[in-house]
């Protein structure tokens, strides 16, 4: 994915395009929910795990994409930014 974002990043750039990708960590979504990861054995490794202690939330994803799709990023392109509470995988 990082290889794939800088180069869109470096395709794109002359025609004023950003590209960035967001890497979240595990997240309490329905769909963690469906597949019956929380409350599982695995969830809790994942928190031991997670500098932060706990799973993402939803939007603590969408602020992370908000400001890469804000102004306030205008200068970001090509980056890969972590939003998992500080476990890399």
């Amino acid at each position: 994915m990082d290889a794939i974002t800088r180069a869109c990043a470096k395709e794109f750039g002359p025609k004023n395009i950003r590209v960035n990708a967001v890497n979240p960590g595990m997240t309490s979504t329905k769909g963690v929910r469906t597949a019956g990861f929380e409350g599982s054995p695995f969830e809790a490794e994942a928190v031991k795990n997670t500098p932060l202690g706990r799973l993402g939330k939803p939007q603590d994803i969408a602020t992370v994409v908000a400001f890469l799709a804000s102004d306030d990023a205008g200068w970001v392109t090509g980056a890969l930014l972590q939003a998992g509470g500080g476990l890399r995988s």
